[in-house]
């Protein structure tokens, strides 16, 4: 077994400090009673308050929320299904050409994806707003979800399934009361990447965004181009704690169904 040398533990410190000291002195300098962001003149809460104050912001927020949660779950059923199509349906014709346009967005620079999805909903004459983010999103979204749910679908026991079907389930039976189950913990997984995701794009939402359509991203980008505010500390501080908060939960919620699962094991081969 190899030691921890004091190599490595530079080297994980220096990786640690360089992934997290920057988002823990934007944390510090959320409280920085100054408005200037560089300048330390004591602690305060207050661009909290104006934070919340701020219906420019509160608005982008609400309208980012809105886009990431639905679009996060017509990116999860339509990635799901994809995903259930690729692994379940064996060899078919297309199936080359379907498996590459759901991957492509993967590779595919969000630029040239944005771009393109203006041309269409210009070509179509659909106007840009909430609905358009949403369509956007899901796109680039649904083949992240596709991509957790297949590789659960690859190692899913089959077996189980056969014995619902000898019971005399229909076959949307034993998905829905068999199959899906079993894999919602990777659904879960697909559908908490597609809201992040939709939460940090940038890119694509400001060639789909209308006016009536301007995301929490978009509208930082625009303040943080006059300068860097107080109140743009505060936002990112909130948005750090909600993430860190939501991942620690999840994680809580995964440890104690693993442990439940084992002890129902237990239980059963005693």
């Amino acid at each position: 077994m190899r030691r921890f040398s004091w190599i490595n533990a530079t080297a994980l410190t220096l990786g640690f400090a360089f992934l997290y000291l920057p988002i823990l002195i934007l944390m510090i300098y959320s409280f920085n009673a100054s408005k200037l962001v560089t300048v330390w003149a004591g602690f305060s809460t207050k661009w909290y308050g104006e934070l919340l104050s701020n219906e420019t912001f509160l608005d982008a927020a609400w309208v980012t929320l809105r886009v990431a949660f639905f679009s996060s779950t017509l990116a999860t059923v339509l990635g799901t299904m994809a995903a259930y199509v690729l692994v379940r349906m064996g060899r078919f014709g297309g199936r080359s050409l379907f498996s590459g346009m759901i991957y492509a967005p993967l590779v595919m620079p969000e630029v040239i994806t944005g771009l393109s999805l203006l041309l269409l909903f210009i070509g179509i004459g659909l106007d840009r707003g909430v609905f358009t983010v949403i369509l956007a999103h899901t796109t680039f979204t649904m083949c992240y979800v596709s991509v957790v749910v297949s590789s659960r679908l690859v190692s899913f026991d089959r077996d189980l399934e056969d014995a619902a079907l000898d019971l005399g389930a229909t076959r949307a039976q034993a998905f829905f009361y068999v199959t899906l189950p079993v894999i919602a913990p990777a659904v879960i997984s697909g559908w908490l990447l597609a809201f992040t995701l939709s939460l940090d794009d940038l890119v694509i939402a400001s060639f789909t965004a209308g006016p009536s359509a301007t995301t929490l991203p978009i509208r930082i980008f625009s303040a943080v181009r006059l300068g860097v505010s107080p109140e743009i500390n505060a936002l990112s501080t909130l948005m750090i704690s909600a993430v860190a908060v939501g991942v620690i939960t999840v994680s809580l919620i995964t440890k104690r169904s693993a442990i439940k699962r084992a002890e129902d094991a237990h239980k059963a081969s005693a």
